[in-house]
C-alpha cells in the first residue's frame, strides 16, 4: 500500500458526499483508495467474498435489507487522526453498517490509532470503548447511531473501511 500512496494513488480523504465534498486536515488526515472489488488484488477479493456473505447472513437472521457495500484501503501516517463523527451522510441515509478490517501488524497500545465508539448505555450516558488496530481484527457497528473517532496515530496505520448499504452502489466514487 505504500507504493500505492507514493505513486498517488491514494488521495486525502474528505468529509461530505457530492457537493458538500472537502478534504479538511482539521477534521481528518487519512488517504485512501476506493476498492472496486472485481479489479481488486486477490485477498481483497476474498475479503469482499466474506463481506457480501456476511451481508447475507445479517439480512437472513436479522433481516436488515442490506443490498450491497462500499469500501476503500486507508492509511493513516504518523499523527494523522479522524475526529468524532457518524457514517452517514446528511442527504443520504444508505449507509447502514460501518465495517473495518485492520491490516496492521505488531500493533501496540504505544502506537496509539485506537478506534473510539462512543455508546450509550440503557440510561443513556456515554461510554467511550476503544479497539486496537490489529492485524484480522473486523469491527461492525452502526452507521446512523454510533459516533467514533480515530485517536492520534504514532506510527502508520492501515485498515480496508466501508459501509454495507441499503441500496446497490454504483461505484460513483471511483
Amino acid at each position: 500500500m505504500n507504493d500505492q500512496l507514493e505513486d498517488g494513488r491514494f488521495k486525502a480523504a474528505g468529509i461530505g458526499a457530492a457537493h458538500k465534498f472537502q478534504v479538511n486536515r482539521e477534521i481528518r488526515k487519512d488517504y485512501i483508495l476506493w476498492v472496486d472489488p472485481n479489479e481488486a488484488i486477490a485477498p481483497t477479493r476474498k475479503f469482499c467474498q466474506q463481506i457480501a456473505e456476511i451481508i447475507r447472513q445479517l439480512n437472513r437472521l436479522c433481516f436488515l435489507g442490506l443490498k450491497d457495500f462500499e469500501m476503500h484501503y486507508a492509511i493513516y501516517g504518523e499523527n494523522a487522526y479522524y475526529h468524532r463523527h457518524l457514517d452517514q451522510f446528511e442527504f443520504s441515509d444508505h449507509r447502514r453498517l460501518t465495517f473495518l478490517c485492520y491490516l496492521n501488524t505488531c500493533w501496540q497500545l504505544p502506537d496509539g490509532g485506537l478506534l473510539r465508539l462512543y455508546l450509550r448505555n440503557c440510561d443513556g450516558q456515554e461510554i467511550p470503548f476503544d479497539i486496537a488496530p490489529l492485524a484480522g481484527r473486523l469491527v461492525i457497528f452502526r452507521s446512523d447511531e454510533i459516533e467514533h473517532e480515530v485517536l492520534l496515530c504514532r506510527k502508520k496505520r492501515y485498515s480496508l473501511t466501508g459501509w454495507m448499504l441499503d441500496q446497490f452502489n454504483e461505484l460513483t466514487f471511483l
